[in-house]
């Protein structure tokens, strides 16, 4: 059966990517996507999206700007990354798509009012402000969704913003808590997995010299994104952290990982952002989350190619 979902997302390249691989898999239906501040400003990532269906020829699918900043805090961004526009490595046109006048927010609640109960998975490739504002704002929502399957977090790779802490989760750890706390069936995508997904030259020619618009986009974002983890770290690609989500709805044999005890640090002074990963299990704290630990590289790329290569 097709899988229904729904993206809240911060573009970001490799969350085009995932926006990219969903759109071509028939398995998934995409009902909308929700931008949040993140990666870049809400305006840019709204922007970013109407871009990247326009690249797809997918205007059919509603975006909805959600979040402009933190629970409490104030929004920390990613330029250095992603660049200045959160799409750098390749100019698109300006999307002729509207954005929806329906807040993001409002947009999840409806969504998952208006749909039986389980139908929908919930998919957070950004800061997770929109989904834990749909929580507050409509209790009774939470029991209906099927799952959450972000991107978020690590444990033995620790933090890429701060020594503790991921992006995502950092942005704004007090709705991570209350996401991560909600009782929703988790799939966590963290660092220690996204981390083994790591391009390679052969791949990026690949993307480069496909006959489509879409394989060459990924190919030049791709360009842009590496070499901020190649400077960084001395990697020899970048780690596509976000497209896991959906490979991961697409084939979760790829994965493996423990369903364990997951805590958000939001107090901490080094720590704040932090996911708290029981992973040998040593606290009396229940599973809340299915925490990925590796992934099966050349299996993912194999799938990326291949529906990479459907798109226009």
């Amino acid at each position: 059966m097709t899988q229904k979902i729904i993206i809240d997302t911060d573009p970001g390249q490799d969350d085009a990517v995932a926006i990219l691989l969903a759109l071509a898999s028939p398995e998934l239906e995409v009902l909308g996507i929700t931008a949040v501040a993140g990666n870049v400003p809400l305006s840019l990532t709204a922007l970013n999206a109407r871009k990247i269906l326009e690249l797809a020829q997918r205007q059919d699918i509603p975006v909805h700007a959600g979040c402009a900043a933190p629970v409490d805090r104030d929004l920390v961004t990613a330029e250095h990354v992603h660049g200045k526009s959160g799409l750098d490595g390749i100019e698109l046109p300006e999307p002729t798509m509207p954005l929806q006048e329906q807040h993001g927010v409002d947009f999840i609640i409806d969504t998952l009012r208006s749909q039986p109960a389980g139908a929908v998975t919930l998919v957070p490739i950004g800061p997770l402000t929109n989904i834990a504002a749909a929580f507050r704002q409509a209790p009774d929502i939470a029991a209906r969704v099927k799952q959450i399957v972000l991107m978020g977090g690590a444990y033995f790779e620790v933090g890429n913003i701060t020594p503790a802490a991921e992006f995502n989760i950092y942005v704004d750890p007090v709705a991570a808590k209350e996401v991560f706390g909600s009782g929703v069936p988790l799939v966590v995508l963290p660092l220690d997995a996204t981390h083994e997904a790591l391009t390679s030259a052969d791949w990026v020619q690949d993307m480069r010299n496909m006959s489509n618009r879409c394989g060459p986009a990924v190919a030049s974002w791709t360009d842009f994104f590496e070499r901020y983890d190649k400077e960084k770290y001395g990697s020899k690609g970048a780690p596509l952290h976000d497209p896991c989500t959906i490979a991961w709805l697409l084939n979760p044999k790829l994965f493996s990982g423990r369903q364990i005890n997951v805590e958000i640090e939001t107090e901490g002074r080094f720590t704040t952002g932090m996911t708290v990963a029981d992973w040998w299990g040593v606290s009396d704290r229940k599973a809340n989350a299915l925490f990925i630990r590796h992934v099966d590289r050349d299996g993912l790329f194999a799938l990326l190619t291949d529906r990479i290569s459907r798109l226009p």
